[in-house]
């Protein structure tokens, strides 16, 4: 049965040379960008310098030691963030979905901050108020050689970039928790805190998992904040980098580059497949009536300030780098200067414009390739289909240093000798911005009838004519929504890249990272108030092109295929 299946598909992609042309292509891309290099520094850890086969660097690092220490640490630093953010996550999304409170708007907007800023603008924050020369701990408090880096700098730090990821996973939770439930405890006698304690939170825990997990991962795979903030506490990411590029120890560095691999792959399975698999349903199609809001009372006060408290911090944190910018010399000389712009603009220009360019040249390729391997996925039957799912999917669960050492070990000879060539850096930022445009692919193409599609094909369509004028107009706003976040990605992305950057091609980030290293905090701080304001000018630009073009040509396009559809079944 399962071998005529195969051979029936193996039929049809005959007849269509072209999609099987395609598949390939996609397949060779996966092929030669994720599986390649994953295979390379697995080699690599256990293949030393002479070329001999060993276990050496895992004793090593298992033995005992900083490798050791900076692999515990990391473990330390991510359960500690990863419940810290969960907790305060939890906290907004339950004020936002059970209690009317003002500013609403202002907790959910937060969120967007960390998708849209450079990866370290909480820690430059952190330095320019918590610093030697903190504003403060020197100009306030008064206090003297103050310590922000280290283990609390980095929870501070991480916690307050990450929550908002945790928040965004847990206030959709919250909000499509059936109010009948929790009504029916009050009515049967059940306090509120009772009935929070017996109902809502226990209907949150796939939830409360996922918010974890995913900002375990984050912490756990951070580079630019240990780099930034760590001090003396060594984590794996930064451990990674200094044993590669550092000591020009590469086994080292890509056994552990494995060792964080597995780690992440485990909790992105966890994730997956146990957390994501649990059933929690309490929507059903029997109406309900809205949740009745707290309006008022103790719980209100509590909640509301809280949230307004941590939001107002964030928005602080966020808004002192631009200040910053401008700021001769912080802590020491506050006069007014545009001496760091002037820096930026003459000998940082290069960085910009290398990181503005890569970053367009690369998110038509991951938007348009996201959007051909959902339909892929979703439409079509073909052998390989489930590994092509898999492998396309799994660049999202790769730290980004990772897959930086993995592609220096992978592209430094021939034949693909493409180290400090402009393609590497596209390949990364694409590899690293796919998974998120094909979820929304699959998402967008699963509410779409594929009988719309069935009939431009009947009607003489070529494959390629159906997906270019039927469904990528059809699946626009997925299309737009996987193009914002793969310029946003690539735009900012920094622990992949800051392996393979080169004289010829230089990136923002990490022309911050190093203005950070020499001390000048005020030129990195130029650099991130103008990457924010390119992020921001493109996202209101990107977002107008998608309202101009997006929501209209779908309903549009929806309507006339959906005719052509209808007029294609009435001649049958």
């Amino acid at each position: 049965m399962k071998g005529s299946k195969m051979i029936k598909d193996l039929k049809k992609l005959a007849r269509d040379p072209l999609l099987l042309t395609c598949i390939i292509l996609v397949m060779a891309s996966l092929f030669v960008f994720i599986v390649y290099p994953l295979f390379q520094i697995g080699k690599a850890s256990f293949v030393n310098s002479q070329g001999d086969f060993t276990f050496f660097s895992y004793e090593r690092i298992l033995s005992g030691g900083q490798l050791l220490t900076a692999l515990t640490n990391s473990l330390v630093l991510a359960i500690i963030v990863g419940t810290l953010s969960t907790i305060i996550a939890y906290i907004f999304a339950y004020t936002f979905a059970y209690i009317n409170v003002p500013f609403k708007k202002l907790f959910n907007g937060i969120a967007i901050l960390p998708v849209i800023s450079p990866p370290f603008v909480i820690a430059l924050s952190a330095i320019l108020l918590f610093g030697r020369q903190g504003f403060i701990t020197s100009s306030f408090l008064g206090m003297e050689n103050a310590n922000i880096y280290g283990l609390n700098g980095l929870i501070l730090v991480q916690t307050l970039t990450y929550f908002p990821i945790a928040f965004l996973v847990l206030s959709g939770l919250l909000r499509s928790i059936s109010p009948a439930l929790e009504e029916a405890s009050e009515n049967m006698g059940a306090s509120k805190l009772k009935t929070f304690i017996r109902v809502t939170l226990p209907l949150s825990i796939p939830g409360i998992a996922n918010a974890f997990l995913l900002v375990f991962i984050q912490s756990l795979a951070d580079f630019g904040n240990p780099m930034t903030i760590g001090g003396n506490y060594t984590t794996v990411a930064r451990e990674i980098y200094l044993q590669a590029v550092g000591s020009y120890d590469m086994q080292a560095g890509a056994a552990l580059a494995m060792l964080l691999l597995t780690i992440t792959m485990i909790v992105y399975v966890i994730q997956k497949f146990w957390v994501g698999k649990r059933s929690y349903v309490t929507v059903t199609g029997k109406p309900t009536s809205g949740r009745r809001m707290i309006e008022k009372g103790l719980l209100k006060n509590i909640m509301f300030t809280i949230c307004f408290s941590l939001s107002i911090t964030v928005i602080v944190f966020y808004l002192l780098v631009p200040i910053g910018s401008f700021i001769q010399l912080w802590g020491i000389d506050n006069s007014f200067t545009l001496n760091h712009y002037r820096y930026v603009f003459s000998l940082g220009q290069k960085a910009m414009t290398d990181t503005f360019l890569l970053s367009v040249l690369a998110t038509p390729i991951a938007g348009l390739l996201g959007m051909i391997i959902a339909f892929l996925i979703v439409r079509k039957n073909f052998i390989g289909k489930r590994v092509l799912e898999m492998v396309s999917m799994l660049s999202i669960a790769i730290p980004g240093t990772v897959l930086g050492i993995s592609y220096i070990l992978s592209f430094n000879q021939a034949p693909l000798a493409l180290t400090g060539t402009a393609t590497v850096i596209i390949a990364a930022f694409v590899v690293r911005a796919i998974p998120v445009g094909i979820r929304s692919g699959v998402t967008a193409l699963q509410q779409i009838d594929p009988s719309i599609e069935e009939a431009a094909t009947n009607l003489g369509a070529s494959q390629s004519k159906t997906f270019f004028s039927i469904v990528l107009p059809l699946i626009k706003p997925a299309f737009f929504s996987g193009l914002v976040y793969s310029f946003v990605k690539s735009m900012t992305a920094m622990s992949a890249v800051i392996f393979l950057i080169s004289a010829k091609y230089n990136l923002i980030t990490a022309s911050i990272l190093s203005q950070v290293e020499s001390g000048r905090i005020g030129v990195a701080s130029a650099y991130c108030t103008i990457l924010i304001i390119i992020m921001i000018v493109s996202l209101l630009i990107l977002n107008g092109l998608l309202r101009l073009f997006g929501q209209s040509s779908y309903e549009k396009n929806k309507k006339k295929t959906t005719k052509i559809a209808k007029e294609q079944t009435l001649d049958v």
